[in-house]
């Protein structure tokens, strides 16, 4: 199994994310892919699993976004209890400047790539604007079964570890917005198979 590790800071609020894969592979039938993405958070480890035969132009381009450390010192700019905790977009959403690889990545969009994967609370799914083919950077982990979403926007993965705690006393987005510009840490690194032993 390959790794891609990203560094990530601060959710703003902590959850526990209890996808479970019974649940999850009882929605969907399409076989993930090898590869994961890890989100590493002051709180937490996030890792994330992708569906490359759904949405194979969607997650690659993600994997480069992660390669070039685009999603580094970014931050979640929306929570919202039960619904989604969303990533936001690597351009207006990254304190550190961006080099010319990452500004050429981060300007493109990706078409697209609808499917039937349910909407059920650990997915996740690309941001976009009213033009389908607009989702660039910015995508949210599901916190709540969203069946309205289906077929709307792309679930195309999901959340295979949570290390996330649901804390029901935490501030909400309406309540204390500052919270959600805590930070991305520093490092984005890509570990293959035979690096995983360097991996912390």
């Amino acid at each position: 199994m390959r790794k891609r590790s990203a560094g990530l800071a601060s959710a703003a609020i902590v959850f526990l994310l209890v996808l479970s894969f019974e649940r999850c592979f009882a929605s969907v039938e399409p076989r993930l892919g090898s590869a994961r993405v890890v989100f590493q958070t002051n709180y937490g480890d996030i890792e994330f699993g992708f569906f490359p035969e759904i949405a194979p132009k969607t997650v690659e381009h993600i994997f480069k976004l992660v390669r070039l450390g685009c999603y580094n010192t970014n931050h979640f700019f929306r929570v919202d209890k039960g619904f989604v905790a969303q990533v936001a977009d690597v351009v207006m959403g990254r304190t550190a400047p961006m080099n010319e690889d990452q500004r050429f990545e981060a300007a493109k969009t990706v078409v697209g790539e609808f499917s039937k994967i349910k909407h059920v609370k650990g997915i996740l799914s690309m941001g976009r604007y009213s033009d389908p083919d607009s989702a660039s950077s910015s995508f949210s982990i599901l916190l709540g079964d969203s069946p309205h979403l289906d077929g709307e926007v792309r679930g195309s993965s999901y959340t295979s570890r949570r290390d996330f705690r649901d804390d029901e006393e935490g501030e909400s987005c309406e309540r204390e917005k500052s919270i959600l510009k805590r930070r991305l840490s520093e490092s984005a690194i890509e570990v293959e198979r035979q690096r995983m032993k360097c991996l912390p």
